[in-house]
């Protein structure tokens, strides 16, 4: 099937997410047929560098052959079984991997299909811990302004994001919200570090006044991915735990972005020596190559969970494909690989030469700020770097950036007027020069023709 008969049918009968159909047809699509190491391959040939990791997901890349020859060999013995009464070699297998790669502690896993069911299991979890604990009372959440969690309702209300949650209000169960780590906009008027992490100690004030009432605090650590990038200040991931633990809160750990060497650790969680009582886990977990989530839970969870038939304390909660033999395979062979190749060890001088590009880029005169950790960045634009005021939001000027870098061979995409850059980690050197490159050029390029 040609390109044109390939974007003939896309227009008629395929509904992108996270996208506006109404302008699709007026920018047609590059249509992706095959990939090769961090690049990815138009039905025309061209080639482009996975800028995004396909939606922050590619570790070793593309088409890896011990991954791929992994899954070949499990197609061939076993394609699915049911973990609802039965188990698998897979994923008994991986779970005994997480639990000992996971922070201390984190025992117990349970297998899902993606991020949002991750924490929607981890929620659930944590209310119904609660109420097999005693103190049913326990029954709210805590999470971060600016917050995303994923679009299951439940991990819905506990996201902070109004463009993406907003329509959805009815639907939600209420939550109590921290003020965002965001120095740059700090909502309570301080100056980092001066502030004493007062947007950590807000939890003390709420618990003190609530923590009777609340079963769980949830946060995505060190970095808030979907609302731009949003690093949080040294200390204050650790602070919040602190205090969770200190007014007997269950803390959440959303992982799924973070995790598996995205911020230059295993987890995030490790760069501050916190072990949570839940941990979700997803994108990264299969390299990027099959659809795999997991939800970790400490002893003391799980054990609230145990009881005799009749007391009907299970956890009744589970999918039709969880642990599914096949994405286990993947998912085990993917962490194989990660050891094997030193990779998180290795991504320091990886991480350093992208600080370098970005350094660079972030003194552009429309380039507002630039946040990053590990091998995760964002560029915010402005119409006025020094007023710090934005550009209208119709000008789609994120947009524009990304569109302008695929004629020089790199695919990413933006968080609104946020350019974002995430590289598979097994980017070499010269690919990451290639991506910041493209990006300085085309950020360049859209902002010198303005409106």
């Amino acid at each position: 099937m040609d390109r044109q008969e390939l974007l003939r049918l896309d227009r008629e009968h395929l509904w992108h997410p996270f996208t506006q159909m109404r302008l699709w047809p007026d920018e047609p699509p590059l249509v992706i047929a095959r990939a090769e190491g961090n690049w990815l391959i138009d039905v025309e040939g061209k080639r482009y560098f996975d800028g995004v990791s396909s939606l922050w997901v590619t570790v070793h890349g593309h088409n890896v052959a011990a991954i791929n020859q992994a899954v070949k060999e499990q197609v061939d013995r076993l394609d699915h079984s049911t973990l609802l009464g039965l188990a698998h070699p897979n994923a008994i297998a991986l779970a005994a991997e997480l639990a000992a790669m996971a922070p201390a502690g984190l025992n117990k896993v349970f297998y899902s299909e993606a991020g949002s069911t991750a924490v929607e299991i981890a929620l659930k979890m944590a209310f119904q811990f609660w109420q097999q604990s005693g103190r049913p009372e326990k029954k709210g959440f805590v999470s971060l302004e600016g917050a995303y969690h994923g679009d299951t309702l439940g991990s819905v209300s506990v996201g902070g994001i109004d463009l993406f949650h907003q329509v959805y209000g009815p639907l939600l169960f209420p939550v109590r919200r921290l003020p965002q780590p965001h120095c740059r906009r700090c909502r309570l008027g301080l100056t980092h570090p001066g502030c004493g992490l007062a947007c950590a100690e807000a939890l003390e004030t709420l618990l003190a006044a609530h923590g009777d009432e609340i079963a769980a605090l949830i946060v995505e650590p060190r970095v808030q991915g979907a609302d731009g990038i949003i690093v949080q200040p040294e200390g204050y991931l650790r602070r919040l735990w602190e205090i969770a633990r200190a007014h007997d809160v269950l803390f959440i750990a959303d992982e799924v972005a973070t995790g598996f060497g995205r911020t230059g650790a295993m987890f995030a969680c490790q760069l501050e020596g916190v072990t949570p009582d839940l941990m979700a886990l997803g994108k990264g977990l299969t390299g990027g190559v099959l659809p795999l989530a997991a939800t970790l839970a400490t002893d003391r969870v799980y054990g609230a969970f145990l009881g005799e038939f009749d007391e009907f304390k299970t956890f009744f909660h589970g999918h039709t494909y969880t642990g599914n033999p096949i994405t286990c395979a993947a998912a085990l062979a993917n962490l194989r690989l990660m050891r094997q190749t030193r990779l998180v060890e290795n991504l320091a001088p990886k991480a350093a030469r992208l600080a370098e590009g970005l350094a660079r880029i972030a003194k552009l005169p429309h380039v507002v700020q630039v946040r990053h950790q590990g091998l995760m960045a964002g560029i915010e634009l402005a119409a006025d770097k020094a007023a710090d005021t934005p550009y209208p939001p119709g000008l789609r000027m994120g947009h524009r950036v990304i569109m302008a870098c695929r004629p020089k061979g790199v695919v990413i995409r933006p968080l609104g007027d946020t350019v974002v850059l995430m590289p598979p980690l097994a980017s070499s050197l010269s690919e990451l020069d290639h991506l910041l490159g493209a990006v300085e050029e085309a950020i360049v390029e859209v902002t010198e023709a303005g409106a």
